[in-house]
Formats: C-alpha cells, sequence, structure tokens
C-alpha cells in the first residue's frame, strides 16, 4: 500500500503519479466515500487514499466489482456526500447498467467517475475509448493533460457536479496515470454533512418518469456545451492561419511537435471533451482549417463537424486521415500528421540502433505460484484420463497458463467470462471442459455464470485458483481475504462455502501445491460432471508466494532452499521442459536450483520422478 504519498500541507510541491494526483485533488475536494475495483492503470487512486483514510475519515472500500463500486458512490451522493469510484476502463463496461440511470437521475453530492484508460493496450484486453460512454450515458468526461492539473481539476469536478447535479467522468489514461510530476498542494475542504435527499420520483426509475428524465439529461448537456466555454481548464493558446484542437495527454505531444516542426498555429486544449463547448467550437471553425488531435477514436472531430454542418461552416476540418485510430501517441507520430495536414517538409532523424541481443524473458508466473502447480495437476490428469479437454481462461495472473509449457488457455475474454463461455462450449460439447478462475474474479464476475450452470444442469468443471488475494494488480483484499484496504480484519467469504449455498453439490478443496492431490480431484471432477450432467467446482489454495515471501523477511523467518544432486538426476527435463519453474535452469547441460529465486515451496521435489531434489540449506 501507498505510505501516505498524497498528505501533506497546502503550498507544499510533492512529486505525484496523476494517479496519486488524482486522489490527492478528491482528498482537497473534501470527499467523504472512494470506491473502486482494482485494475491497471487505475489502482494507485484508491490505494493512495487508503494510505490517508483514517486520518482524513475517509471510508475506502475494494468493491467485489466496478458496478458495486459505482452503486456505493450513487449511494453516498444521494446522502449529499462527496464521492469518487475508480476504475479502469473495461470496468465501465461491468458498470454500464446502473451507469446509463445515473445519466438520467443525476447527482446530489459530487461524484466523480474515474475511467483510466489504456491506449495502447499495455494491460487490457482492448483499448476502447471510454468519452464514448459519456456520449452513451449523457455524462459529461473531462480529460487532464498533467499531474498538477489532475489534481486540480479532480477537485474542481466536485463543484462541477454538485452545480449541475450530475456525475462527471474524469478520463485518464496510462500514460498520465503513471507518469509522475510536480504537484502543489492546496487546502483539503470540509466534508458534506450526510443526509437522505428523499425523491422517489428521481430516484425511482419508473416508465411514468423516463421520459421526462431523458429530457432533462439532453437539457443538461445541451448547458453543459455552452457554459463550459468558461470552464478555466479549457483554453486557447497560441497564433496562427490553422487552428488544432485538442486535449489530455494528446496536447503535451501537440506542443512539442509544434515546436519540432517551427509553425505557429490557434491551439485549442479542449479539457471537457464532452460535450465540446460551443463557443470553443465555432472560434475554431472561423478558421479555413481545423486539425483535430485526439488519442483513439475520433470524438472531439464527430462534435466539430456536426456543430460545423449545424452552423454551415465551411471550414476543412482534418483528423483521424493523418492520425491513427489505434495505439497511442506520441510527439513523432503527431508531427508527422501535422506536417502532412499542413504539406509542410518534415523528417525526423532515425535513432541509433544498438545491436544488443537482450535476453528473452517470456512472461511466467512466479516461483512458488501455487497457479503452476495446479496447472501441472490438471495437466497430469488429462494424461491420467486420456482427454484432450478445453480450457477457457480468465482475466489474472494465471492467465499465463496460456503459454508454452502449459497452453492452457483456449480462449480468455473478460472477467467471469470463463464460467459463461465455458458453460456454452461444455453444453455441446464431447470433450470435458474445465475452466480456471481467480479467487478475485470469481467474487467480481463468477457466480452468476456458476447458478445458471448448476441451474441448467451444465457439465463444467471450474477449477478457482485461490491465492488469497487480487495478486496481479498488486495485492488488494477482496472478500476472500479476511481484511479490508487498511489491513484490518474483516469477515473471509469461502469460496466452497459460496459454491455450495449457490447448488454446487461436487466441490473439493486442495491444496495447489499438493500435485497428486489436484491431479486426483480433477479426474473425479471430470468424471462426477460427465456422469451427473452437472457442474462441480475444484478450489485450489495457496497464498500468492510473493506475499507469502514478502512477510517471511518481515518477520525473518528462514526459508528452505532445494537443490539438485546431480548424481541422481537424469536430466530428464521435467523440472524446467513440464513444470517451468523460473527458479530452476540448464546450463552447460547441469539443472540447476537458483537460491536467490527459490522460495522453498517444494512442488520440484514432488514431480521429479528420480526424486533429485531436496532441501540443501536455509537462507534468510
Amino acid at each position: 500500500m501507498v505510505k501516505h504519498v498524497i498528505d501533506g500541507e497546502a503550498g507544499e510541491v510533492k512529486l505525484l503519479l496523476g494517479n496519486e494526483a488524482i486522489a490527492r485533488g478528491a482528498l482537497e475536494a473534501g470527499v467523504s466515500s472512494a470506491t473502486a475495483y482494482p485494475g491497471t492503470p487505475s489502482t494507485e487512486i484508491l490505494e493512495s487514499l487508503a494510505s490517508v483514510a483514517e486520518k482524513y475519515g475517509v471510508y475506502v472500500e475494494w468493491s467485489a466489482n466496478e458496478k458495486v463500486a459505482l452503486e456505493i458512490g450513487i449511494g453516498a451522493s444521494m446522502m449529499g456526500l462527496r464521492a469518487i469510484v475508480a476504475m479502469k476502463h473495461v470496468g465501465v463496461n461491468v458498470a454500464s447498467d446502473p451507469l446509463m440511470s445515473l445519466g438520467y437521475a443525476g447527482a446530489v453530492g459530487g461524484l466523480v467517475v474515474v475511467t483510466a484508460d489504456d491506449p495502447n493496450a499495455y494491460s487490457s484486453q482492448n483499448e476502447q475509448d471510454n468519452r464514448l460512454y459519456g456520449v452513451h450515458s449523457y455524462i459529461p468526461v473531462f480529460e487532464a493533460s498533467s499531474p498538477q492539473e489532475a489534481k486540480d481539476m479532480t477537485r474542481d469536478l466536485f463543484e462541477l457536479s454538485e452545480k449541475y447535479a450530475t456525475a462527471v467522468f474524469l478520463r485518464s489514461t496510462t500514460r498520465l496515470s503513471h507518469t509522475r510530476g510536480p504537484v502543489r498542494l492546496g487546502d483539503v475542504r470540509e466534508k458534506n454533512k450526510a443526509a437522505f435527499h428523499r425523491d422517489p420520483a428521481r430516484w425511482a426509475l419508473l416508465p411514468p418518469y423516463n421520459l421526462e428524465k431523458h429530457g432533462e439529461a439532453v437539457r443538461r448537456i445541451e448547458r453543459l456545451s455552452r457554459d463550459l466555454e468558461s470552464f478555466p481548464y479549457n483554453r486557447v493558446e497560441g497564433e496562427g492561419d490553422v487552428a488544432i484542437v485538442t486535449g489530455g495527454v494528446a496536447y503535451n505531444y501537440v506542443k512539442e511537435a509544434l515546436e519540432k516542426l517551427g509553425i505557429g498555429a490557434e491551439v485549442f486544449k479542449v479539457s471537457s471533451t464532452y460535450p465540446l463547448p460551443r463557443g470553443l467550437a465555432l472560434r475554431a471553425l472561423r478558421r479555413e482549417k481545423v486539425i483535430v488531435v485526439e488519442e483513439l477514436e475520433p470524438i472531439l472531430e464527430w462534435q466539430l463537424k456536426i456543430m460545423a454542418q449545424e452552423e454551415g461552416a465551411s471550414s476543412k476540418i482534418l483528423g483521424k486521415e493523418f492520425f491513427p485510430r489505434v495505439g497511442e501517441l506520441n510527439t513523432r507520430i503527431v508531427a508527422e500528421g501535422l506536417a502532412r495536414a499542413l504539406g509542410v517538409e518534415y523528417s525526423e532523424e532515425e535513432p541509433p540502433k544498438v545491436d544488443v541481443q537482450l535476453p528473452r524473458r517470456p512472461p511466467t508466473m512466479c516461483p512458488g505460484c501455487g497457479h503452476r502447480s495446479t496447472y501441472y495437476g490438471v495437466w497430469l490428469a488429462s494424461k491420467k484420463l486420456k482427454v484432450k479437454p478445453i480450457y477457457p481462461n480468465d482475466i489474472g495472473c494465471y492467465t499465463l497458463g496460456f503459454f508454452p509449457p502449459f497452453q492452457m488457455a483456449d480462449l480468455t475474454w473478460s472477467m467471469g467470462s470463463s464460467i459463461g463461455i465455458g458453460s456454452g462450449i461444455a453444453r455441446f460439447s464431447d470433450e470435458p471442459v474445465i475452466a480456471f478462475v481467480g479467487d478475485s474474479t470469481f467474487f467480481h464476475a463468477g457466480m452468476p455464470g456458476l447458478v445458471n450452470a448448476v441451474y441448467n444442469g451444465i457439465p463444467l468443471v471450474l477449477v478457482v485458483m485461490d491465492n488469497s488475494i487480487t495478486a496481479m494488480t498488486g495485492h488488494q483484499p477482496h472478500p476472500g481475504s479476511g481484511v479490508g484496504p487498511l489491513g484490518e480484519p474483516r469477515p473471509s467469504v469461502k469460496i466452497e462455502d459460496v459454491a455450495r449455498a449457490l447448488g454446487v453439490e461436487h466441490v473439493k478443496v486442495v491444496d495447489a501445491y499438493d500435485v497428486r492431490g489436484v491431479r486426483d480431484a480433477v479426474v473425479e471432477a471430470v468424471e462426477y460432471a460427465r456422469a451427473q450432467r452437472k457442474p462441480a467446482v475444484i478450489v485450489s489454495k495457496r497464498p500468492c508466494a510473493l506475499m507469502v515471501a514478502r512477510e517471511a523477511v518481515k518477520r525473518g523467518v528462514e526459508l528452505p532452499v532445494y537443490v539438485i544432486d546431480q548424481e541422481k538426476c537424469i536430466k530428464c527435463g521435467v523440472c524446467t521442459d513440464r513444470f517451468a519453474c523460473p527458479a530452476i535452469v540448464k546450463e552447460n547441460g547441469v539443472y540447476r536450483i537458483l537460491p536467490e529465486l527459490c522460495v522453498g515451496c517444494g512442488v520440484c521435489a514432488q514431480i521429479c520422478p528420480v526424486k533429485a531434489i531436496h532441501v540443501g540449506g536455509e537462507r534468510r
């Protein structure tokens, strides 16, 4: 957890990540509630607020999923309190159901929804542009271009949210979320007082009222389009014969590109990307040529073209024909696009090539990871059963099962989809279907699919990889972890109990390090599912190896280190080629265990066919 990074006195300057700056802005706005589901690149927002939650009296919650996180924020807003809800871009897909109603009903206490988009899909299954969600839901969208602006804008958006009685989107991207810059801190405002704003005609979204609410949402967006011309983060800079409309991180690339090209332009820095301020748009449309620079979808470009059509403007509006719709922008791409759009010569020297052959580092699970031994046990079960299962996989560390040597991810789709899509396959497949899901993902979106499998008699085998934490995003707790976001004790919800309560009759709990136990449990589950035409659940438990090792270091616990007896070793390669533990290497035909990587799990000793691996020493 981040340790008090965002704490400090007004006037103090701190070097903050964009996400930390957003958290500080919420703190300065007097936020009362902060909820999220962890997901890169948004995670540090809630972690930062959690680090100061006790001091400032902020309620922080790692929610079961983004839909619940948003609903908690809506409830806090109905109490007149200020709330921030953070999620990565695909998390908004999960939250979209209440989000669409939120656009109709609006907010009381300031409600800021952070969508951390991921152009270039650095850590995501897609690079969707969530400005489109603002258009779809009638919720205005704002973007910052630096950590300082992210802090200040977040603070001010709570005021705007309350003034216009609407939730607002604050859109960040990976480049801003994980950029560090100097941020001058401001005063921390007092919190709003809590009182439920009882208004059934507004909150109960029933047919007699919905058309009226739809009209209110449209009029609110139209009003914002007029008023946001004076929004302090929208501005016009520079002079020239051409207008460039841009916003967010792309604004920085435009400024640098213009300097490289040595040309002048009237730059419209738009921070309220939806709705586009009409006054600023009409000012840009006075120019004969308007160039729009934005990442991913042409949201600003579309709005400009619509306004130009409505106003009969003759400006030539250029955009995505010169700037890619796929991938992240940078200064070079923007400079080249501007040069083509303006018809000027530009060439950039290629950076010098360094002829260095770096060692390959394919993605792999950590030494001691229980997912590796679970996959190995499942593989053994498939060999024993003489079948070739279909393996629907899910979103988490265990997605690395896609890579050799395991290759146990025939599909990865979205959170919890291994169960739903796996059920669709299992209904019609002659081969067994063994789906994988993580513990956090099970609570996030896995339970409805499992209920459906029970109800409809789907012969699916579900293996829950339970490492007691949301590991992939940095060890955030979930309902099964037994602790809260501040490390305080919380009830631990057992996945096996949930599965039984949902109606699963065949539930087995195994130790992920017990390879033979995993193998036997999978064999039994496959045979049960085939015979009974019902789902079976295996919960493979073992705490995250990184978390265990970190705790051992803190407590000074000595971990065993395994060694390979070279006289017994037959060089079969099972430990490296089939089990693929990164702590075991082959050098000059000799297999050995790297003591600096070994965490002492002992699974390699189990799988060695000649028992050549044993404890050979200890290290602190």
